[in-house]
């Protein structure tokens, strides 16, 4: 038996080869919870992952349930945890007789399968019940079908990041409120907000989205006001972010996506001598070097924020947008006080500016 700090009894994961079920195992793992693994295959190749193994006969076969009551009762088996339908069904059924103390830690597969795919529906329906009003000088374009919503969301809510819905909800609007033109994200970490920037921009033909993160640990310092954010910094591996953000988007990227893994301040200057980005992920994009989006969303501090913003938003057209993310940032005050500095510095040049989530809109005439 696996000796872990855990006091709760073990979980039966079963059958314990499944994606979900060795996903449910490394949660485990993480949290000192004891697990047994078991199969009804004569050979699994799961069963080395597992600390502790046994094997059950065919739920088919009459035996199953002796065998599973057996198999409780040696191992003191606290839950079970199953991603298989049929498998779940049956114990729903039968644990309440065979083993009444012994619950099903999960609810029924099918429910769990599509519940992000139903409340990714909810979101797109909602969407378009309520869309934002906009006093844009652009004239709007159509508003994406609930499907390519729902899509959207769904797509979105699978790539790690803190773009919330609030602020995609905004992005969808303003995608179809803006001239045509280079997408630019400067800071783009795992790719979620890049996604959806992508996608929309597919949606109503904007132009091709360039993201600019330099991918390193030293250009992750924050600053920010109690130091917790930067005594995270070396708990990242920028490497496989980076990689993450390429399987992210590279089944989006149709010649559409690129990156520059480079600091904002140098990145600019490719961006204005240069009309193509090769990186061996996405081959060759070619930008057109005016900007229709711009999202901020790089270094907090008020230093690397301005920076940013001095360095990219000469290149935004009428009529395009400029989006700094954590206007509203519990950390700092560094995107705010840039937000604001551009909105005084600006207001002669601004035709539409708003807040939605935590990010600030802006939209140049």
């Amino acid at each position: 038996m696996n000796n872990s700090s855990s006091n709760a009894k073990p979980v039966l994961i079963f059958p314990a080869g499944m994606p979900r079920s060795l996903e449910y195992l490394e949660r485990c793992l993480r949290t000192g919870q004891d697990v047994i693994g078991s199969s009804s295959l004569a050979y699994d190749v799961a069963k080395s992952r597992y600390p502790d193994w046994a094997h059950l006969p065919y739920i088919t076969d009459p035996a199953f349930s002796d065998a599973l009551v057996t198999l409780i009762n040696q191992y003191k088996v606290g839950a079970i945890y199953t991603p298989n339908v049929v498998a779940w069904s049956y114990l729903n059924r039968m644990l309440p007789v065979i083993a009444p103390d012994v619950p099903l830690v999960n609810a029924s597969p099918i429910s769990e399968e599509v519940s992000g795919y139903k409340a990714a529906t909810r979101r797109g329906l909602q969407m378009l019940e309520k869309p934002l009003s906009l006093a844009s000088s652009v004239k709007q374009l159509p508003c994406a079908s609930e499907l390519e919503l729902s899509t959207l969301f769904r797509h979105a809510t699978i790539i790690p990041g803190m773009c919330d819905d609030e602020k995609i909800g905004a992005l969808c609007e303003i995608a179809r409120h803006s001239v045509a033109g280079d997408i630019v994200e400067i800071g783009s970490a795992y790719g979620k907000s890049a996604f959806v920037l992508a996608r929309l921009a597919q949606l109503h033909h904007t132009g091709p989205l360039l993201c600019v993160d330099p991918w390193q640990s030293e250009f992750t310092v924050q600053h920010d006001a109690a130091g917790l954010l930067d005594s995270l910094v070396n708990e990242f591996d920028n490497d496989e972010i980076l990689r993450v953000f390429e399987m992210s988007l590279l089944p989006y990227s149709n010649g559409k996506i690129n990156y520059l893994r480079l600091p904002s301040t140098e990145a600019v200057r490719h961006y204005a001598t240069e009309r193509d980005v090769t990186t061996s992920a996405f081959g060759t994009t070619t930008y057109c070097g005016q900007i229709a989006i711009l999202h901020i969303d790089g270094n907090h501090s008020y230093e690397a924020a301005r920076a940013d913003v001095d360095a990219w938003s000469g290149h935004v057209l009428p009529g395009g947008w400029i989006v700094i993310d954590d206007y509203v940032w519990p950390y700092g005050d560094g995107p705010q006080r840039v937000g604001d500095e551009f909105l005084n510095e600006n207001k002669h040049r601004l035709s539409c500016a708003f807040v939605m989530g935590t990010a600030l809109f802006l939209q140049l005439h």
